[in-house]
């Protein structure tokens, strides 16, 4: 299913549209081509609702939230559910500040959410308000480990049935659940933290895994969440010395741009609980 999620990416090229960090914007663009989709930047409110209804999904990122793009996130997401589009929400640093944490509630109050992903501290944040989290990163008290997986299952597990929101949890060890049922994914590479926006990039690109598979959210996110971490190994295997962060950053783009079905297929590591 999970190479099924991939072809049907590179077969539809979906238009998503992102309301994202202004960090790393141009990544997110970027990593949207290389995975099959098309992206469009858009977060005035006079126009993000016309946006909206011509793209099939929208990536919200409040990465760099403001005031004046809180009521576009707000217009685009009630636009998007209006229209049945795919929807995305990003709490980047949820639990940092009282703005961030104010604004993420109030998103999810007022718009439905396909698909909520952050670190374990961003959604622990939002579960509960007992999350811990230092800037955009999680901290470590927070992070899934081997040792704590089993109550970080029945953790998320819990809070996809308390929003009815797929939820992907990404560190070390990713997560991404339903109420009933939990991808547990192994790939990934430890330095792919030293570069800004890889967790941006995915918010992005599983928006065009969403909406490319509309009737498989849990495979299509989860499916999205295994090629990244992929990217960032096969990256990390093609460094050469000298090379540093910005050619990691781009060796991970390049992996996600040749990636095959096949490869990802081969790739993948993960178990279902």
């Amino acid at each position: 299913m999970l190479e099924q999620c991939l072809k049907n990416v590179r077969a539809k090229a979906p238009l998503v549209h992102n309301i994202t960090n202004y960090v790393t914007v141009n990544d997110v663009a970027n990593i949207l081509l290389a995975c099959g989709g098309s992206p469009i930047m858009a977060d005035d409110s006079k126009e993000v609702e016309e946006i909206t209804t011509i793209c099939g999904g929208l990536n919200i990122n409040i990465g760099t939230l403001n005031q004046n793009s809180i009521p576009s996130m707000l217009l685009a997401g009630k636009k998007a559910n209006e229209l049945g589009h795919k929807v995305l929400l990003d709490p980047v640093g949820a639990g940092a500040s009282t703005l961030r944490t104010e604004t993420t509630f109030r998103l999810m109050k007022e718009v439905k959410f396909d698909v909520i992903r952050g670190n374990i501290s961003e959604i622990k944040t939002l579960a509960n308000g007992s999350g811990n989290t230092k800037g955009v990163d999680a901290d470590v008290a927070d992070a899934v480990t081997e040792e704590n997986l089993k109550g970080a299952v029945t953790f998320i597990k819990t809070f996809a049935k308390q929003t009815k929101s797929v939820i992907a949890i990404t560190g070390a060890i990713d997560l991404v659940s339903d109420e009933s049922t939990c991808y547990v994914i192994r790939n990934g590479q430890r330095e792919m933290s030293s570069i800004t926006g890889t967790g941006c990039q995915l918010s992005g690109m599983i928006t065009a895994y969403l909406v490319a598979n509309p009737e498989h959210t849990l495979e299509a996110a989860a499916a999205a969440v295994c090629a990244m971490g992929l990217a960032g190994e096969i990256g990390y295997s093609r460094m050469k010395d000298g090379d540093g962060n910005a050619t990691y950053r781009n060796r991970i783009i390049d992996a996600i741009s040749n990636m095959t079905a096949e490869e990802l297929g081969k790739g993948a590591r993960y178990e279902i609980l």
